[in-house]
């Protein structure tokens, strides 16, 4: 989340799988692949960016389950929002959750999926 807070969104979609699943609730619809992840997470940052807000995700209380050669991650998310206009506030709280598979020495993420508190 470092990497897409710093707008290092090529660095961030590179964290996903080439078929990764971003599902973010609020959107119409999951975006699929790594390349749509890409561009549609490159749009949102350049129009932040514009606006002059800045975004802060803080991840904690994670749950990490081991799952048939995969590991699935359960997280809460704050997501802060600063801008000179209106300072800092706390834009939304959400759960994420992740399957994370492995990739060489690393893990790449196969799917996120991410729910805002109190929406149905």
């Amino acid at each position: 989340m470092q990497l897409l807070d710093t707008g290092r969104v090529e660095e961030w979609a590179d964290a996903f799988t080439p078929d990764g699943v971003f599902d973010a609730q609020g959107h119409p619809e999951p975006v699929r692949g790594r390349d749509r992840i890409r561009s549609a997470s490159r749009a949102v940052a350049d129009k932040l960016a514009e606006a002059g807000i800045v975004r802060r995700h803080w991840l904690g209380m994670s749950h990490i389950v081991p799952e048939d050669g995969s590991v699935r991650v359960s997280s809460y998310a704050l997501v802060f929002q600063s801008s000179e206009q209106n300072g800092t506030v706390l834009h939304a709280s959400t759960t994420c959750e992740d399957v994370l598979v492995p990739d060489g020495d690393s893990w790449l993420i196969r799917e996120r999926v991410v729910r805002v508190d109190g929406m149905s």
